[in-house]
């Protein structure tokens, strides 16, 4: 069974930020990832620094070729479905039957969104069905908007939006379940209630163009947001101990690590900021205090054994 300093779950963004940082100290990592990224469908990204408009998958491939560089870094396409504390740190199992140790644990593995039960709605997610106008906002700015929610988040969401169009309209599927207050205030700003039953998202690769409601009736728009529910995408951290928050995200300190010693997590599984250089940034962050410890502790123990 290999051993290594560090295993990484998870191999996009932040996986890759934090093996940069740990094979430029030298640490001997295995990175699991099976090659599913959740923004697969997004045909761009934006917001994230001399990246601005270049497709997700050619930001990860580069940065993959970059970290592949560094000896000490090691990757396996493959999906870790177990891991167990030992002696000597952690045990990760896989979906393929394979088994690694390492001391300490970075998860980078993500979350899954789960959305409306609406015909369409999967096909066009992260391309004309959006879930951050900070990512996309601009691309469809001035354009006829949607919001699909009929709770507090879908209200919030809808105040947000108004700042990209002013063509906005918020859906409910059925009856709306906001305040008098809540709905008062989008009247003042022109922003439209329907209460409409949505049958489908008519669309085509993607790109909405009308929703169908089960009336029969449709009105077309040219974006959607949607605030997704979600849940982890590795259940891992969660068999090991790990904390998790209100919002379903894991808990970190300030060096990411989560609840568990020795075991840390960045990216999307424990921000609300989810955006490729939130990823990044705590990507580096685990990788550096995950580096920081192991060197420490290396340190600490050698001292001792020359005292001896």
């Amino acid at each position: 069974m290999d051993h290594y300093d560090v295993i990484i779950i998870g191999g996009s963004y932040s996986g890759l930020a934090a093996a940069m940082a740990l094979g430029r100290a030298l640490k001997n990592v295995l990175i699991i990832d099976n090659g599913d990224p959740g923004n697969k469908q997004t045909p761009y990204s934006h917001n994230f620094l001399t990246q601005d408009g270049h497709p997700p998958f050619a930001i990860s491939s580069k940065a993959r070729m970059q970290v592949e560089k560094y000896q000490t870094v090691s990757f396996l396409k493959d999906k870790a479905i177990k891991g167990v504390k030992i002696v000597t740190g952690y045990k990760i199992e896989t979906e393929k039957g394979e088994a690694f140790t390492a001391s300490k644990l970075i998860f980078a593995s993500g979350i899954k969104d789960i959305l409306p039960s609406i015909n369409g709605i999967e096909e066009c997610w992260g391309i004309s069905v959006l879930h951050c106008p900070y990512c996309h906002g601009y691309e469809v700015k001035n354009e006829t908007t949607g919001i699909i929610g009929n709770d507090v988040n879908a209200f919030d969401l809808t105040q947000l939006i108004s700042n990209w169009t002013q063509d906005l309209t918020l859906y409910t599927n059925g009856p709306s379940k906001l305040s008098i207050e809540q709905t008062e205030l989008l009247c003042k700003h022109m922003i439209k209630v329907d209460e409409h039953n949505i049958l489908e998202l008519v669309h085509s690769q993607g790109q909405i163009k009308s929703i169908l409601f089960t009336d029969g009736s449709y009105t077309e728009v040219k974006a959607i947001y949607v605030k997704a529910h979600f849940e982890q995408h590795c259940s891992i951290p969660i068999s090991l101990g790990c904390e998790i928050n209100k919002e379903g995200y894991l808990v970190t300190d300030g060096s990411q690590e989560t609840t568990v010693k020795d075991v840390y997590a960045c990216g999307d599984n424990s921000s609300r900021m989810r955006t490729i250089a939130n990823a990044v940034g705590t990507g580096t962050t685990a990788g550096i205090a995950v580096s920081k410890s192991i060197i420490v502790n290396n340190f600490k123990t050698i001292s001792k054994q020359k005292e001896q």
